[in-house]
């Protein structure tokens, strides 16, 4: 490609399929041609009508794309399941959520996706729920044209990964139980139920039962044993004392053939959060503060349960990085409030 400096009054059909550096007005002053734009057929026959001025202009060799296919082949490449491609806007493609999930980023993909010049993509957080329409990322060429080679090459980083950088998974329905050992009065078991029942309808699942048992090792098992023989996917366990190791839930853990996965989270508030598992259904606890707030660690775990994610010791120690959960983290855990984001595109200022 070639930039060239130009009297509008030199302009002719040789120009054809060129690129405007810059927008262009009428005599009048307004704008006629937005940086950018392609000097087709169309824009010639108005051309007469262009003030007179120098500008420039981007001649186009073979093997260059345009911003906007380029642009467009690349968000094809980096968008995975569940995210729409939308645009141009001024040039950028906005990667959409086609429903309620929870987003996955491959950064080292990014990282190298990045480092090709010319070529930007860029996301939101790996692990953030979102809701449907909700921007997830973006995908921008910088110069108004680049060689069809960097394309290619984003395309061959994808295709090695054996699966695109950005994907937003869906939440699978799912039954869920609860058992808690935990002593409160009924008006606080009523909230709890609603608080659990509530938060489990927002991905699509149900909770079959919330059952007050004895602190017990052999009662808590025994609601575990029923729960299991009716075939709920995740089983919760609320109340008890995580520092003790005689504590009846942990007690109760190998009468049924549990396996501690991961005791405690690095993060703030959290951090004694645990998670366990049962053949292929995750146990995991709901400390007294987790059992009403709507901020808590068993917030960030539940969205990958709940895509079917087999979740392991590493994907807890992950929360380190990002765990002091304080108020300005709230972006990170999930809007139970909301059911569809009203985000409007926006153009670049």
């Amino acid at each position: 490609m070639r930039a060239h400096a130009m009297r509008t009054a030199d302009v002719t059909t040789a120009q054809l399929g060129w690129l405007l550096l810059q927008d262009v007005r009428s005599k009048d002053g307004k704008r006629l041609f937005r940086k950018g734009a392609v000097l087709g057929p169309a824009a010639l026959e108005r051309w007469p009508d262009v003030e007179a001025a120098v500008i420039h202009v981007l001649e186009l060799e073979a093997g260059d794309l345009h911003e906007d296919v380029a642009g467009l082949r690349i968000a094809a490449a980096v968008a995975g399941e569940g995210i729409l491609v939308k645009g141009p806007i001024q040039s950028r493609y906005n990667l959409i959520a086609a429903h309620k999930g929870l987003l996955r980023v491959d950064p080292e993909r990014l990282k190298q996706i990045n480092r090709i010049e010319g070529v930007t993509v860029f996301s939101l957080l790996d692990r953030q729920t979102v809701l449907p329409a909700k921007v997830v990322a973006g995908v921008k060429v910088t110069p108004s044209a680049i060689p069809e080679a960097r394309v290619i090459e984003v395309e061959q980083l994808c295709r090695a990964a054996g699966h695109p950088p950005l994907a937003v998974l869906p939440f699978a329905p799912k039954r869920a139980a609860v058992v808690a050992t935990e002593g409160l009065n009924e008006r606080m078991r009523a909230r709890f139920r609603e608080t659990v029942a509530r938060k489990l309808h927002w991905y699509g699942s149900t909770v079959t039962e919330v059952r007050f048992v004895d602190s017990e090792p052999e009662a808590v098992a025994a609601a575990w044993r029923d729960f299991l023989s009716d075939g709920v996917d995740i089983l919760m366990a609320a109340g008890g004392n995580t520092i003790d190791p005689l504590d009846p839930i942990f007690q109760a853990l190998p009468l049924v053939g549990g396996q501690m996965v991961h005791f405690g989270a690095p993060a703030h508030p959290g951090s004694m959060f645990w998670l366990a598992r049962v053949g292929n259904v995750p146990i995991f606890n709901l400390a007294s503060c987790s059992m009403y707030s709507s901020a808590t660690v068993a917030d960030l775990i539940l969205p990958l349960v709940m895509t079917g994610q087999h979740v392991t010791s590493d994907d807890i120690i992950e929360l380190g990085y990002g765990g002091l959960l304080e108020r300005e983290m709230a972006f990170r855990f999930p809007d139970y409030a909301a059911e569809a984001s009203d985000e409007a595109d926006a153009d670049e200022s």
